[in-house]
């Protein structure tokens, strides 16, 4: 799993007609602290995640097993919304 902060939205005029009607965000991927972390990675959003929310993102096969994307061809979805991290 990743834990990330969603930072852009991805407008494909031309995709698989498996991605039609699916939203794809932009994901900085984020230290339980909150500071960023190297990259970016595009997501299939499957929660309805907004601009600047932290998320939790697979990615995979798992990410295919997301409601929503069975026999898509994706690698990473967004499958949960963050409200808080706390670490011991």
């Amino acid at each position: 799993m990743i834990l990330a902060r969603v930072v852009g939205t991805v407008v494909a005029t031309r995709k698989d007609p498996r991605l039609e009607g699916k939203k794809l965000l932009v994901l900085k991927p984020v230290s339980p602290e909150g500071k960023d972390e190297a990259g970016y990675v595009v997501a299939v959003d499957t929660v309805s995640a907004g601009y600047r929310e932290r998320v939790i993102a697979v990615s995979g096969s798992s990410a295919r097993m997301a409601e929503g994307c069975k026999d898509c061809p994706v690698d990473t979805s967004i499958v949960g919304i963050v409200d808080d991290v706390s670490m011991d």
